[in-house]
């Protein structure tokens, strides 16, 4: 039995001790450090530039749990963390159109998530299965890692013609350590593999003399995040909209699938209390908080959804207390300017498997939904998908002084989306 906490319908257990909160939320804090940090700094990895802030990700990603939490009337005990599925796009949306194009778009991203759950409470979710069928969101995921794949051999050196052995010792590493804890990892250690990857990788990596400790020995104790904040940092620029917008599609399939995961660990079905109309609505105004800030677009973990079925708490009261300890150290000067600092190999190690994982959790769908590749229908849809999400391929809409791109997986998205509707059943003699 999953305990929940008073307010939930099926709270049979004690009521977590103030001791007992602190210890479970440090567990969820530790599910999701890995990933929220990760996607900042793989996006200015792979850009060349300062898109996004570690500790703005940590505020955004603490602020958006708490809202989601608000919305759906602390019935649902799910975290929110910053959205691997958004690192090509707002690459390629920085390169459209600057960072101001990347959070404009990240904030209609949200707006999107909102006017979605605002039809599904008129019309009910039955719709978002026929507009996303696997057969669409299996290849948009499989898009989504693959396209990032050339980002981990480029931060190994494995594209060099001569690569540094510190390099490749460093990267070997902080894979292996992350392949073995994810497959004999054994409690909290099944569950943030890439966490301890890039500590292994790290102390490695300052063992050789590759890590500048200088920045963080000078850093405050205390220091505000910077936020990048819309007309006092930029002005709203709409030219990566098309670029960025589309792959909602797939944070909100992967949102439903989330929330089915929970309903069978706490034996209540989310998806009808507090209700997926809810739930898109936290999720949508949590990612638009997030591009106001400077963050990146939040979407729901799978990593503390595995907590609460390891620790058999589903209390939100805990999910609540670790948004506002992900906040606190979103304020440490110390530990932000030793996030900056990870050498580009360890990083480069652990995704090799991060973006594999992203890519076979694709694959996983069509063959957990059985989709039939005898039917040709499915083969053009899959197919054109995977061309144009990793072939680059790419359009630019111009209307007078407004210029609009999309390309690569949102792109691939769409067209997916249309074939799927479009094009006839194949008829069997």
């Amino acid at each position: 039995m999953v305990e929940e906490n008073s307010n939930m319908m099926l709270g049979t257990g004690d009521k977590p001790t103030t001791l007992r909160w602190i210890l479970l939320a440090i567990q969820h804090v530790c599910a999701m450090f890995g990933a929220t940090i990760l996607v900042p700094i793989v996006v200015n990895t792979t850009a060349g530039a300062d898109i996004l802030s570690i500790p703005v990700a940590l505020v955004s990603s603490g602020i958006g749990t708490i809202i989601y939490l608000i919305c759906t009337r602390n019935r649902s005990p799910v975290y929110l963390g910053s959205s691997f599925a958004f690192i090509a796009p707002m690459v390629a949306g920085y390169a459209i159109g600057g960072t101001g194009s990347v959070f404009t778009a990240l904030m209609i991203v949200g707006i999107v998530y909102v006017i979605i759950s605002m039809i599904i409470r008129m019309t009910g979710p039955g719709w978002i299965n026929r507009l996303l069928p696997p057969v669409v969101v299996g290849p948009m995921i499989m898009v989504i890692g693959l396209s990032l794949a050339p980002t981990a051999i480029s931060s190994i050196g494995l594209d060099m013609a001569t690569v540094p052995w510190q390099n490749l010792v460093i990267a070997f590493v902080a894979f292996l350590v992350t392949a073995l804890v994810a497959v004999r990892g054994k409690g909290i250690l099944q569950v943030i593999p890439f966490l301890v990857g890039i500590i292994a990788g790290y102390i490695v990596a300052a063992a050789l003399g590759m890590v500048d400790f200088a920045p963080a020995l000078a850093a405050n104790v205390v220091e505000v995040p910077k936020f990048y904040l819309p007309f006092m940092n930029y002005n709203l620029n709409f030219a990566a909209v098309l670029t960025i917008v589309p792959i909602a599609l797939v944070t909100m399939v992967e949102h439903v699938g989330d929330h089915k995961v929970l309903s069978e660990i706490i034996g209540r079905d989310l998806i009808e209390d507090p209700g997926l109309q809810r739930t898109l609505l936290g999720d949508g105004l949590a990612t638009f908080i997030a591009a106001v800030l400077g963050g990146p677009a939040n979407t729901t973990y799978g990593e503390n959804t595995s907590v609460v079925g390891m620790t058999r708490v589903a209390s939100t009261y805990v999910i609540g207390l670790a948004a506002v300890i992900a906040i606190i150290f979103a304020f440490s000067g110390h530990l932000t300017a030793l996030l900056t600092a990870i050498p580009g190999p360890v990083l480069g190690g652990i995704s090799v498997l991060l973006y594999g994982f992203i890519s076979v959790n694709g694959l996983k769908i069509l063959i957990h939904n059985q989709v039939d590749f005898t039917n040709n229908k499915n083969v053009v849809v899959a197919a054109t998908m995977l061309v144009l999400g990793l072939g680059g391929a790419a359009l630019s809409l111009v209307y007078g002084d407004l210029s609009i791109s999309i390309s690569g997986m949102s792109l691939a998205a769409i067209i997916g989306v249309i074939l799927n509707l479009c094009v006839p059943e194949e008829k069997h003699e």
